[in-house]
C-alpha cells in the first residue's frame, strides 16, 4: 500500500476515493482533488479506466466489473468514508464481461429494472448502509457544468429552436423512463433515441437519416440523482455532429457536463454548428 504523506503540520490529508470508468473525468477529478490537499485513492477498472490515473492518485487497484465487494473491502481498510463516481462505463459490457463477487451479485440482484439509475442507486445503498457516502461526482470540478445562453456565434434559427423544444419533450420522456439522454430530430420528427448504443451513435444513426441539419438535444433525467451519471458532451460530440452535418446540440444548463470546453466551442463555430444551453422549462 502506498503511504501516505504527512502535511506541513504533520497530519495526513483528507481522503476522497475514486470509483473511476473511463474518459478523462476520474483524471480531471483526481488533478483537482490533490490540488486541495486531499489523498485520493481511486479503484479503477479492468478495460475501461484510463492507465494514466495511475499517476494522478496516490493509490489505485483494479477491479473487475461486479466485484462489488472487493470494492467495499478497498475502502473500508483504508478508512474511506467518502467516494465519488466517475467516468463511463460501456454498457455493452454488461454483457458477458461482468466478473461479479457475492457481494456484487447481491447488488445486482436488486434492481426491478436493469437499468443504469436503478443499478447506481443499488451501489450507493449499499455504500451507505457500509458507513461510505457518496458525494456529487462534481464536487471538486463546479466549473465543468454548463451555464446557460448560446455558447457559439451561431445562434438556433426558428425552425432548429422549434426542433429543440420537441426534442427536449422527447428526450425528458426517454429520460424518465431511464433508457438514455439523446435524442436526434428533424422538422419535429424523431430520427434517433439512445439507447445502450451512446450518444456519438445514436448522433450518427441519426445524422444518416436525416442528411443533414440534424438537431441533437441531451438533457438529465427528470428525476436525475446529481450525484452520478450527469449527462456529458465535448468535442468529439461536435466532431462527430460534423461528420453528418448536424446543426445544432442543444444541453441542459447546471445539469450537463462539459469536456474541452474552448475547444468544443472553437470547432463548432468554425464548423458552423451551433451549442446552447438552457435550463428545463
Amino acid at each position: 500500500m502506498v503511504q501516505q504523506t504527512a502535511d506541513k503540520k504533520g497530519q495526513t490529508p483528507d481522503k476522497i476515493g475514486i470509483i473511476a470508468g473511463g474518459g478523462k473525468f476520474p483524471l480531471l477529478i483526481a488533478d483537482s482533488a490533490k490540488k486541495k490537499g486531499l489523498s485520493v485513492f481511486a479503484i479503477a477498472h479492468n478495460g475501461e479506466t484510463s492507465p494514466e490515473l495511475s499517476s494522478k492518485v496516490d493509490e489505485i487497484i483494479w477491479i473487475e466489473l461486479g466485484q462489488f465487494g472487493h470494492l467495499i473491502s478497498a475502502f473500508k481498510s483504508r478508512g474511506i468514508n467518502r467516494v465519488l463516481m466517475a467516468g463511463t462505463i460501456t454498457k455493452t459490457n454488461m454483457f458477458g464481461v461482468v466478473k461479479p463477487d457475492l457481494k456484487g451479485l447481491a447488488v445486482m440482484s436488486k434492481p426491478l429494472i436493469f437499468h443504469d439509475d436503478d443499478i447506481l442507486r443499488a451501489v450507493s445503498r449499499e455504500l451507505e448502509k457500509e458507513g461510505i457516502t457518496v458525494i456529487s461526482s462534481t464536487a471538486y470540478l463546479p466549473g465543468l457544468l454548463a451555464l446557460s445562453g448560446c455558447l457559439t456565434k451561431r445562434k438556433p434559427d426558428k425552425e432548429e429552436m422549434e426542433d429543440i423544444e420537441f426534442g427536449w419533450m422527447i428526450a425528458k420522456e426517454l429520460g424518465r423512463l431511464d433508457i438514455g439522454h439523446c435524442v436526434v430530430v428533424k422538422r419535429k420528427t424523431v430520427l434517433a433515441l439512445e439507447a445502450m448504443e451512446g450518444t456519438d451513435k445514436t448522433i450518427l444513426r441519426g445524422g444518416e437519416l436525416g442528411k443533414k441539419n440534424v438537431v441533437v438535444v441531451k438533457v438529465s433525467k427528470p428525476s436525475q440523482d446529481l450525484r452520478f451519471d450527469l449527462p456529458a458532451v465535448g468535442l468529439n460530440t461536435i466532431k462527430v455532429m460534423s461528420t453528418v452535418n448536424a446543426s445544432v446540440l442543444a444541453i441542459e444548463s447546471s445539469k450537463t457536463l462539459i469536456f474541452d470546453k474552448e475547444e468544443m466551442i472553437e470547432f463548432a463555430n468554425k464548423n458552423g454548428i451551433s451549442i446552447i444551453s438552457r435550463e428545463d422549462k
